[in-house]
């Protein structure tokens, strides 16, 4: 999950098993890392040979597919979309790492209008819940629950933003596969986000495919949400940039091949 090593060393069980762990690393014939973050990781942690930094890949037939206008409507029926509203979208495990919180609490900074769709399944459902409820935002959040892979295109098509305010991250995938739905995406600079994820402002010599919000900060989540809402060409030029990037560079095809190439003939060979 790029979790820190600080914050893995805390765990009870780690402890026990730490030296164990660390030996894992500095044995290990190759290691290859789906982000440059993890490839640090890994020489932290005692591999002492160069890490092959090959991502995870999204399918792009699947979240690149053209939604219907009539399976778009039915949808927008069903969650009560109606017209003027922007939907916030947002997919994966309801745990601490992922800040839901920041991103209830950012829409207490926004217009009424912009609601939000949580995606997903886990142990922090009902605080989250709780915490809508009493800042007076539990009519603009839907939580979904457990969507099929399958699906979760069609929710992505009649939104407007994807965000998470990740606290850690090895990779992240689901923003990938947001991008390769052409939703503009909002995230936090941590771990292997950085490797896709280039912002206007910080990352003023690449094309934008985003916008970074700061990690543990309501207002600016709602800041950059409110930038993509406001600025439509910058909107149509980071959604452009970022399915172009998924396409060059995080198809399966690509990444199978990657693999082949330089991990698994290198092995045998």
């Amino acid at each position: 999950e790029g979790d820190s090593i600080a914050h893995i060393t805390k765990r009870r069980r780690i402890k026990m098993i730490w030296p164990l762990y660390r030996l894992v690393f500095k044995k290990a014939t190759r290691v290859q890392a789906i982000s440059h973050y993890l490839a640090d990781f890994a020489h932290t942690m005692g591999y002492q040979g160069a890490v092959e930094v090959i991502p995870n890949g999204v399918d792009v037939a699947l979240f690149g597919k053209d939604i219907s206008e009539d399976e778009q409507s039915e949808l927008k029926q069903t969650l009560g979309k109606k017209d003027g509203d922007r939907f916030i979208v947002t997919t994966s495990r309801l745990v601490e790492k992922n800040a839901y919180c920041d991103l209830i609490m950012a829409l207490r900074d926004l217009d009424v209008t912009v609601k939000l769709l949580v995606l997903g399944t886990g142990p922090l459902e009902e605080q989250l819940r709780l915490l809508a409820k009493k800042y007076g935002l539990g009519g603009r959040v839907r939580f979904l629950g457990h969507i099929d892979i399958k699906e979760i295109p069609k929710y992505l098509a009649i939104s407007d933003i994807f965000c998470r305010p990740s606290l850690s991250e090895g990779f992240g995938s689901s923003f990938i596969e947001a991008m390769a739905a052409g939703i503009p995406v909002v995230a936090t600079p941590v771990g292997g986000i950085v490797d896709f994820l280039f912002d206007p402002e910080k990352n003023p010599d690449k094309e934008p495919t985003g916008l970074f919000c700061n990690v543990r900060d309501p207002k600016s989540i709602a800041q950059k949400v409110q930038q993509f809402l406001s600025d439509d060409v910058l909107r149509a030029r980071i959604v452009a940039n970022a399915k172009k990037l998924v396409h060059e560079k995080y198809t399966w095809d690509l990444i199978t091949k990657e693999m082949q190439d330089k991990i698994f003939n290198t092995l045998v060979s």
